[in-house]
């Protein structure tokens, strides 16, 4: 019964209960509070209490979720097995590793590990209607955003491949080497791609710049490719969860 009723709790709005929305606002706030060091350079006193609230709630989140994790996954004893190696539970679990340099100094590694902290962005996959519904999207047209993913790294790498064979590697105005490698052709190829373009790599023959003219118009066609479909699949999903909503 003790656990049915936290699994209800910690679950997002599980049937609707009051108790289990306002925990998971309290989890949200906790989320965002964890990365608020993250956007200052200085490390202020009030950070280091600021980690051992967030991450002592990460941490009584997990185990409350292990606990429950029999609920969830319904395979007996063998999903609290299961249950830590789940793609959220080792999220959880990355999300509190950062402050295990709270317990001890000794983890001088995991204070490199600044970016690690994004990872707790990713929690709120779990406490959010909006972001669910658009990642039902993505799984759901998997098969089509896989086909222009694939054609996009195609004509990137096949437009690179042009570039760099076709760009004079010394520019005979300046002297000055235009691509380096190859690497730097891919790199050239998908900013351009995507129409972005930052002018720190750019063709100085009419080839090249046409070339680069033809890539840009081409990217802007394969990356509004998945846009329809994403948006008619957005409104589908939204219309399916007004409706459960409703019968809740």
């Amino acid at each position: 019964m003790l656990q049915q009723k936290i699994f209800d709790t910690i679950n997002r709005d599980r049937k609707g209960m009051l108790y289990s929305r306002i925990y998971d606002w309290y989890m949200l706030v906790m989320i965002i509070a964890s990365i608020v060091p993250l956007m200052f350079i200085e490390d202020y006193p009030i950070f280091k209490v600021i980690e051992i609230i967030t991450v002592t709630a990460f941490i009584i989140d997990y185990f409350l979720r292990w606990y429950t994790s029999n609920i969830q996954l319904r395979k007996g004893i063998a999903s609290y097995l299961i249950y830590p190696f789940t793609p959220m539970a080792i999220i959880d679990l990355l999300s509190i590793l950062p402050g295990l340099n709270l317990i001890s100094p000794e983890f001088k590694l995991l204070r490199l590990t600044r970016l690690l902290k994004i990872v707790r962005l990713l929690k709120i996959f779990r406490y959010s209607d909006k972001i669910t519904i658009f990642i039902n999207v993505l799984r759901k047209e998997k098969e089509v955003l896989l086909s222009v993913l694939m054609l996009a790294v195609f004509y990137i790498f096949i437009t690179a491949l042009i570039m760099f064979n076709a760009e004079p590697h010394v520019n005979p105005q300046t002297g000055e080497i235009t691509f380096h490698s190859f690497f730097e052709a891919l790199y050239w190829a998908t900013v351009t791609l995507t129409t972005v373009g930052y002018g720190d790599l750019c063709p100085v023959t009419d080839i090249g710049r046409i070339v680069s003219m033809l890539s840009s118009l081409f990217g802007v066609a394969i990356i509004a490719l998945p846009s329809g479909v994403i948006t008619a699949s957005y409104l589908e999903e939204l219309r399916e969860y007004r409706k459960h909503r409703q019968r809740d």
